[in-house]
């Protein structure tokens, strides 16, 4: 199984960027993490992160035909991006929907996730082992 890990605006910043929300570990080490998580179950994983929404689209397209499943924490687009949606909903891959912070319990305009409409499940506020949970899903239902 090969899944594609895609993480959006702001998560290059983890350990730096409010670690009261995110948490003081690096964005190295969530990879590190998700690699190990992986490797456990013999599940290959490529990773993406950016800043920009179009360049996010183009990962999702791009995993078309290539990937079994995707991991995405849309971070901000999240609550914004119907292109992201669009790009979901057109490769028709199985996706998961991971948040660090449960953004359920945060601010108002958190509420809505468009990424979310096109994904099978979601896993907020479990900090790095909603990636675990996501993949473990992935495995469960897709592998």
């Amino acid at each position: 199984m090969k899944i594609l890990v895609i993480n959006g605006p702001n998560l290059n910043m983890l350990g730096i960027r409010e670690p009261g929300i995110y948490g003081s570990q690096s964005y190295a080490a969530l990879v590190g993490f998700v690699s190990d998580v992986c490797a456990q179950h013999g599940v290959k994983a490529e990773f993406f992160q950016s800043n920009h929404e179009g360049a996010i689209v183009d990962a999702i397209q791009g995993a078309y035909g290539v990937m079994d499943g995707i991991v995405i924490n849309p971070a901000a687009y999240t609550h914004t991006s119907v292109a992201i949606l669009d790009a979901l909903k057109a490769v028709s891959i199985p996706a998961v929907e991971v948040h660090l912070s449960d953004v359920s319990a945060r601010e108002p305009f958190r509420q809505v996730s468009y990424a979310g409409m096109a994904c099978e499940a979601t896993f907020a506020g479990h900090g790095f082992d909603g990636y675990r949970m996501a993949v473990e899903y992935l495995i469960e239902h897709h592998g």
